[in-house]
C-alpha cells in the first residue's frame, strides 16, 4: 500500500504540525494544523496534484493567496503565509495558511429554504461592504456563490479567492472555465476584462436566492440561461411577505444584463443599509435568525455559554469547472469550550517560555446529504472582530509611588490588559499571544519595544484592537520601558 501524501503529524516547513484532515475536494485538501511559531490553529489548504508548470491549481492558489493578502477587511479571509513542500510521496505540493474559523455556508442556509427578508437584506449588505472594499483595492472576486460564503455570528464572511482578478485584467484561459453558470454575469462569456459589476451582478443572483428560494435562472447550462434571459427583463423576487418594493427594485437592477445599468457595490450596500426594518422585536433579524439555526443543527458561537460550540472550519476547497454538476458538503462541525466573558485567566510569567500547546481534540465530523448542481468551494470563517465591539476591559491602576515598577511586573500588568480584553472578546486569542510573544521576545532579547508599538499599531489599523485598549496598552509599554530602563542602571 501506498504511503500517503501527507498524514497527521507531518510538519510543514518546520512550522505547521497538521492535526486533521477537515475537508478534501478536487483541488485541493483543507487540514487543521497548529502553527509552532505563533503557537495557534490554523487552517491550511493544500494542493492535492503535482506542481508541475501546466497544472493550473498552483497559480489558482497563488492568486488566492496574493488577492487575499491585499485585500484587509474583518468580513474576508485573511491569509497568513503561502508555501511549498515536500510530500511524503517525494513531490512538491503548495499550500495557503489561512485563518481558523467557524461557520456555516450560506448554501446550507437556502437549502433550509428562503431567507426572512431582513436576515437576507442583513447578509446581502454585509457582503456588498466587503465586495466595495475589494474592488476599491482593484480586486474582482468572479465567484460569489453561497458556497463561498460563511454565516458567522457577527455576520457574513466573503471566502474563496482562488480565480479573482484585477480591474481590467484579461479573462485569462487559466480560468476561463471556471465560474458557477448561474452566477456568472453575461459579459464574462463574452471574455470582457475583470470588472466589479459582475460581481453586483452575483450578488444580485445570490439576494435572489435568499428572498425566495430558487436562482432567477434555473437553468444549468450556458445556452440555456443565455436563451432566458433574452426572453425578457430580469426577474424580480415575488410573493416575499414584507419585502420593501425598493429591495426588489434593486435585486432586478442587480440583474441588468448590461453591466452600465448596474449599481456599484457601494451603492449596493448603502440602499440596502437603509432599508426600513420591519416593526416590532428583531425576530426577522439576524439574533433571532441565528438562534433559529442553532435550532435547526446550525453553527452559534458564544450566543450561549451553557452549551458547546459548534463550528466549521472548512467547506470543500477549490473552484469547480462551469460544465461540472458537483455537490458540496456541509461545513465539519468541531467541539470547543466557550470562554465566560469577564473572566481573566491565570497569567504565567511572561519571561518563560510557554510549554508546547496541548494537541487540538479530534472533532467529531457529520457529513450529510446537500442541494444537488452546488458548487464546491474554499471557506474558512473568521472569527468576531474587535472592531464591531466596544473595549471592555477596564484600565489599570497606576503605581501610587514614584518608583518604577520591575521589569516581570510591568510586563504582567501589559498581559493582564491582553488577556482581560481576550476574555471579554474585545480581540481574538491570536492577536492576544501575538502581542504577548512579541513583547516576551522583545524584553528577553534586549531589542528594545518599537516592535511591540509597532504591532499594536499595525492590528489598530486592521480593526482588530478597539482604540481605548490600544492606549491602555501603550501606557503600558511606557511602564516597561521605565522598568527596562532601572534594570539597566542598576
Amino acid at each position: 500500500m501506498n504511503r500517503p501524501e501527507l498524514r497527521e503529524g507531518d510538519v510543514l516547513t518546520r512550522r505547521y504540525l497538521l492535526q486533521e484532515r477537515i475537508a478534501t475536494g478536487g483541488m485541493s485538501v483543507i487540514w487543521r494544523a497548529f502553527d509552532q511559531s505563533l503557537q495557534r490553529m490554523v487552517a491550511i489548504k493544500v494542493l492535492d496534484g503535482s506542481l508541475d508548470d501546466d497544472n493550473p491549481g498552483r497559480e489558482l492558489m497563488r492568486r488566492e493567496a496574493r488577492a487575499t493578502a491585499r485585500l484587509i477587511h474583518p468580513d474576508a479571509i485573511e491569509v497568513y503565509d503561502y508555501g511549498e513542500t515536500v510530500t511524503n510521496g517525494g513531490r512538491l505540493a503548495s499550500f495557503v495558511v489561512m485563518r481558523l474559523l467557524e461557520g456555516r455556508s450560506l448554501a446550507d442556509r437556502i437549502i433550509e429554504g428562503p431567507l426572512p427578508w431582513a436576515e437576507a437584506v442583513e447578509i446581502a449588505a454585509g457582503l456588498a461592504k466587503v465586495l466595495a472594499a475589494a474592488h476599491d483595492r482593484g480586486i474582482v472576486h468572479r465567484d460569489v456563490t453561497p458556497e463561498n460564503v460563511l454565516l458567522a455570528d457577527d455576520g457574513p464572511k466573503l471566502l474563496d479567492f482562488g480565480i479573482a482578478a484585477f480591474i481590467g485584467e484579461a479573462d485569462d484561459q487559466l480560468v476561463a472555465d471556471f465560474g458557477t453558470p448561474p452566477y456568472v454575469a453575461p459579459e464574462r462569456l463574452k471574455g470582457t476584462t475583470a470588472d466589479p459589476a459582475v460581481d453586483v451582478y452575483a450578488l444580485g443572483v445570490l439576494l435572489f436566492e435568499m428572498l425566495t428560494g430558487a436562482l432567477p435562472y434555473p437553468e444549468k447550462t450556458w445556452e440555456a440561461i443565455e436563451t432566458a434571459r433574452r426572453e425578457g427583463p430580469p426577474p424580480a423576487p415575488e410573493g416575499v411577505p414584507g419585502l420593501p418594493q425598493e429591495v426588489a427594485d434593486l435585486c432586478r437592477r442587480c440583474l441588468c444584463p448590461d453591466p452600465v445599468d448596474r449599481p456599484s457595490a457601494r451603492a449596493v450596500a448603502a440602499a440596502l443599509t437603509t432599508v426600513r426594518k420591519p416593526p416590532g422585536p428583531r425576530g426577522a433579524g439576524w439574533g433571532a435568525a441565528a438562534v433559529g439555526a442553532a435550532a435547526l443543527g446550525g453553527i452559534l458561537w458564544f450566543t450561549q455559554t451553557h452549551g458547546p460550540e459548534v463550528g466549521a472550519v472548512a467547506l470543500l476547497p477549490s473552484p469547480s469547472p462551469v460544465h461540472a454538476q458537483a455537490t458540496a458538503s456541509p461545513p465539519p462541525q468541531v467541539e470547543a469550550v466557550a470562554v465566560p466573558r469577564h473572566t481573566v485567566a491565570p497569567v504565567a510569567d511572561p519571561l518563560r517560555t510557554a510549554a508546547p500547546a496541548p494537541r487540538h481534540p479530534s472533532p467529531s465530523i457529520s457529513v450529510k446529504a446537500v442541494k444537488k448542481d452546488r458548487h464546491a468551494g474554499d471557506t474558512v470563517r473568521r472569527p468576531k472582530t474587535s472592531a464591531t465591539r466596544k473595549s471592555g476591559v477596564a484600565p489599570l491602576p497606576l503605581a501610587t509611588t514614584a518608583a518604577p515598577l520591575r521589569v516581570d511586573t510591568a510586563v504582567r500588568q501589559f498581559n493582564l490588559l491582553v488577556d482581560g480584553a481576550e476574555a471579554t472578546h474585545d480581540i481574538d486569542d491570536d492577536v492576544a499571544l501575538d502581542l504577548k510573544q512579541v513583547l516576551r521576545n522583545a524584553v528577553a532579547n534586549g531589542e528594545g519595544l518599537s516592535a511591540i508599538r509597532t504591532k499594536i499599531e499595525v492590528r489598530y489599523q486592521e480593526g482588530r484592537l478597539p482604540s481605548t485598549l490600544k492606549e491602555e496598552l501603550l501606557a503600558a509599554l511606557d511602564r516597561v520601558e521605565a522598568a527596562l530602563t532601572e534594570a539597566s542602571d542598576t
